[in-house]
């Protein structure tokens, strides 16, 4: 698609379907990185910066410089790579401030050590509704859009772009679950209807696509066409419709096959937990709790 004022790079880690991008001013400028992957191997108990070194050669070659690592909410599906980039660009993290209520369901579901605050200290910066910065010539305007999980941001870019994280898909895949614990299908529907007030030529960049079979991963869309063909929440489809609809169908899925882990670390800004007396970093998995 063209029009933007700015670059897009997306990068797919194929494990996830997780749309991780790079949206920068031009070479030898400013950038941000948005939902970076950490690649886990859940069987093995291995992480490994793979994923994350190819945004890092990326932004690198272009000689980037990037303020930021921007989260669009605590990720059930993959782990967080920010801590890797941050460390290695000197940049900060930053999430949307309703993250503290998503720390609090999850300190008690996995009785996290009593250090661990649900206040965001974790992160470098809490973001509200309505916030504004700059990065260079990148302006950007935060939308809270929960339903989802009660901390879900979208980043709305120059006037041009959203980058809206788990909100909606493609139109033909539709939109988020909303089954986990604080979220709410009738919230992700006006949350959505929000995001879809735009202008109808604003680019929409999911952060994953699922696409049906014949169909490669895509990872932009327009306003006009989820308004018009998205199969979940498309203009002719009601409130009452949706929540039915959506509630219904989170009834019959399973859970994300790296929910347990990625929870743990997410709330945490990507951060493992602290390793305990053996020296050993360990994650929990809570029996008849989800």
């Amino acid at each position: 698609m063209n029009g933007l004022d700015f670059q897009v790079k997306a990068f797919l880690d194929d494990d996830s379907e997780t749309f991780s991008y790079v949206v920068y001013e031009g070479s030898g400028k400013y950038g941000v990185i948005i939902d970076p992957v950490l690649d886990f191997d859940p069987k093995a108990g291995i992480t490994s910066t793979r994923s994350a070194e190819e945004i890092l050669t990326f932004v690198r070659e272009q000689k980037l410089t990037i303020p930021w690592i921007l989260e669009t909410h605590a990720h059930a599906d993959h782990l967080s790579a920010a801590p890797f980039l941050r460390d290695a660009l000197h940049a900060k993290i930053g999430i949307g401030t309703h993250i503290t209520k998503v720390q609090s369901i999850f300190k008690d579901v996995f009785n996290l050590e009593k250090e661990f605050l649900p206040n965001g200290e974790q992160f470098d910066a809490l973001f509200a509704d309505g916030d504004t910065f700059a990065v260079g010539s990148l302006n950007f305007q935060v939308i809270h859009s929960p339903g989802h999980t009660p901390a879900d941001l979208a980043y709305f870019i120059n006037g041009k772009a959203l980058f809206v994280g788990d909100t909606m898909f493609l139109p033909d895949v539709g939109t988020a679950r909303c089954d986990f614990p604080g979220g709410s299908a009738a919230t992700l529907f006006n949350s959505i209807r929000k995001l879809l007030s735009y202008p109808d030529k604003t680019q929409i960049f999911i952060c994953h696509d699922y696409p049906p079979a014949g169909r490669a991963h895509q990872f932009v869309t327009t306003v006009a066409e989820q308004r018009a063909n998205n199969i979940h929440v498309r203009d002719d489809v009601t409130a009452a419709e949706f929540v039915r609809m959506r509630e219904e169908r989170d009834a019959t899925l399973e859970m994300p096959r790296l929910i347990l882990p990625a929870i743990q670390v997410n709330i945490r800004a990507g951060e493992m937990p602290p390793a305990e007396d053996n020296g050993t970093v360990y994650l929990k998995i809570p029996l008849n709790q989800l």
